[in-house]
C-alpha cells in the first residue's frame, strides 16, 4: 500500500490519536505488519508514535486531552487532581505529568505527550468535568479537582497536605460537598471530609 493510501485510509477513522489495532483494521492486515507501516509513516513525519501501540495524526505536539481517552479505552476518564488545580489557576506548581480519573484500571504509561497517572474511581464519583466528547476528555471543575485530590491522597495516607491552594472567586463549597457526599466508601468519605474541613480552615486563617 502506498503512504498516500495508507495516510487517506487512516483519515476515515477522524481521530486526532489512533492505535495500532485500528490501522490494523482499517488496512485489512495483521497488527506487525501495521505497526511496521505506521513506523515508515512516522519516519516521514506524517504522523507521530505517542506511545506503546498509539500514534499522533499529523506532525504537530498531540494534545493531551485527545491523548488521554485512549489509554483507558474501553473505560472513559477525565483529567484532574494537580492537572486539574493548575488548569485552574489554583496551585502555582506546574504538574509532573497529567492525572486522569478512570473507572479502568489504576496505572502509569509514558507518552510523548508526558507521563499519564490513571487512578481508579468507583461509578458513582464519576461525575464532576465539562469538555468530554468522543474524541476529548473532559476537565474536572474546581469544586471535583480538589474532591478528587483529596481523596486519593487520603487512600494513600490517611492526613493529606497539599501545595497552597487559592481558591476561585466562583467556586462552590456547597458543589464541594455534593461530590463528597457521592464518595461511596462511608470511611474514606469521612476521611477525605476530615481533611477538606482542615485544608480549608488553614486557608481561612492566611
Amino acid at each position: 500500500m502506498r503512504s498516500i493510501d495508507a495516510l487517506s485510509a487512516l483519515g476515515t477513522l477522524r481521530k486526532p490519536v489512533i492505535t495500532t489495532s485500528e490501522a490494523s483494521a482499517v488496512w485489512s492486515m495483521a497488527a506487525p505488519s501495521a505497526s511496521k507501516a505506521l513506523t515508515r509513516l512516522a519516519e516521514a513525519h506524517v504522523i507521530q508514535r505517542v506511545g506503546q501501540g498509539m500514534w499522533a495524526m499529523g506532525s504537530d505536539a498531540p494534545d493531551v486531552y485527545e491523548v488521554a481517552p485512549v489509554l483507558t479505552r474501553p473505560y472513559p476518564n477525565y483529567i484532574s487532581m494537580y492537572s486539574a488545580l493548575f488548569r485552574h489557576a489554583m496551585i502555582d506548581q506546574i504538574p509532573r505529568g497529567v492525572d486522569l480519573m478512570s473507572l479502568g484500571r489504576p496505572m502509569k504509561v509514558v507518552t510523548s505527550a508526558g507521563l499519564f497517572t490513571v487512578h481508579h474511581i468507583h461509578e458513582n464519583s464519576f461525575v464532576g468535568f465539562l469538555g468530554q466528547t468522543a474524541i476529548r476528555s473532559g476537565l474536572a471543575t474546581a469544586e471535583k479537582a480538589l474532591v478528587d485530590t483529596v481523596m486519593v491522597l487520603s487512600v494513600r495516607s490517611g492526613s493529606v497536605t497539599l501545595p497552597e491552594i487559592d481558591l476561585p472567586e466562583d467556586f462552590d463549597v456547597a458543589t464541594m460537598w455534593g461530590w463528597v457526599e457521592k464518595i461511596s466508601s462511608m470511611r474514606l468519605r469521612t476521611i477525605t471530609t476530615r481533611n477538606l474541613v482542615r485544608l480549608i480552615e488553614e486557608r481561612s486563617r492566611v
